[in-house]
């Protein structure tokens, strides 16, 4: 999701949710305009001029992903509606995504937030069909039909139950309504999710051997779907296990601090070398300045670091890299990513009174996952 954001434009903002496009977008964009003017439209409407079908497809086009915007915008509106934060929604090669933080507190909101997006899919299939049977021109139509029938399509392919797909995502709320452990719900979901995945790469092999074409599509399209159901259920393992841990739980106490005159070799052979740390927090008379990471100093040539000071290299403190006891541990990690940054601080005005680490949130994970699955196998 993260190739997503860095990689997209935003068009639009929608009821406060940014519309953004992925550079792939662009490329299917293309290849469904030329599809739709030279080969459907052609075929379902004769006798019109060259210009009127690449029109058509271009509309045809436009239709299509306004169709999946609106599919992506109903599962974040009810989403919305049960206090989950909408980041954006990114058109991409293989449709739309919306990105939403956190995932649903109970059964009955995932079901509602999964099914929302089909039943916004039937709802335009609906009301194209109605246009369709209701006028008269061919050339509308046609048009009409290919969007009806485009949504209907969009609507079933999105109930397969493989996770993160709507229809896996229901799956996970019965599962999870069931069984009343989300965890295990997610596993099972993912684990079908991957197993339809690899059908349809397996599928798509099969069609390329039999001179099929779209194969490569059913591959392609088999390959994202696994990645995503692998994906989301690390993500989704990550929050149940971190599910009410605070920063004040994993947050380190007994820091070892430096200071701004010390020299770098000096730092380097008492401190990373000696504990093995890649950050210490830089103090002068209990002031708390900023952070020196092993990235501040990598570049320095080595007959220069017995000379140089930490004041000239470390990290100069920012609020990004702040963060209160009291906050959990996945809003303190994602602020980590979002910064790029190993550690966020604890301050009590300028004093620093704790730490909190990427390694330490990854040991915590580490044993908390081991003794869940004794739990499970015990």
């Amino acid at each position: 999701m993260n190739e997503l954001r860095q990689r997209a434009w935003q068009i639009a903002k929608v009821f406060g949710i940014p519309i953004r496009i992925h550079y792939t977008w662009l490329i299917v964009f293309g290849l469904i305009t030329w599809s739709l003017a030279k080969f459907y439209f052609p075929k379902v409407v004769t006798n019109l001029p060259p210009t009127a079908y690449w029109i058509k497809g271009l509309i045809g086009s436009f239709f299509l992903f306004l169709s999946v915007a609106i599919h992506e915008l109903a599962h974040s509106l009810v989403a919305r509606r049960y206090k989950l934060k909408i980041e954006s929604i990114t058109l991409f090669i293989f449709g739309g995504v919306a990105q939403i933080r956190g995932e649903p507190s109970h059964p009955k909101a995932e079901f509602i937030i999964a099914i929302a997006g089909p039943a916004s899919s039937f709802a335009l299939a609906g009301v194209f069909f109605l246009l369709n049977i209701s006028v008269k021109d061919i050339a509308l139509r046609s048009l009409f039909s290919y969007i009806y029938g485009i949504n209907l399509i969009l609507g079933f392919f999105n109930l397969i139950p493989g996770f993160p797909m709507d229809g896996g995502r229901v799956l996970r709320a019965f599962l999870w309504s069931k069984k009343k452990d989300y965890l295990y719900a997610t596993r099972k979901a993912s684990k079908i999710g991957q197993t339809i995945a690899m059908f349809f790469i397996i599928f798509g092999i099969f069609s390329l051997f039999m001179g099929v074409p779209t194969g490569l599509w059913l591959i392609l399209v088999g390959w994202f779907l696994y990645s995503a159901a692998y994906g989301s259920y690390q993500q989704s393992t990550l929050q149940a296990l971190l599910e009410n841990v605070k920063v004040k739980d994993l947050m380190v106490r007994d820091l070892i601090t430096i200071y701004p005159s010390m020299k770098i070799q000096e730092v380097i052979n008492n401190y990373f070398l000696k504990y093995g740390y890649t950050g210490f927090p830089v103090v002068y008379e209990g002031k708390y300045l900023g952070i020196l990471s092993l990235k501040d100093i990598r570049n320095i040539p080595e007959k220069d670091r017995i000379h140089k000071e930490v004041s000239e290299y470390y990290g100069r403190h920012k609020l990004d890299w702040e963060v209160s006891p009291e906050d959990s541990v996945i809003s303190a990690l994602e602020k980590m990513i979002k910064n790029d940054i190993g550690r966020l601080v604890i301050l009590d005005g300028e004093k620093i009174t704790g730490m909190i680490t990427r390694n330490g949130i990854s040991k915590f994970l580490e044993v908390k996952g081991y003794l869940t699955k004794i739990n499970e196998t015990g």
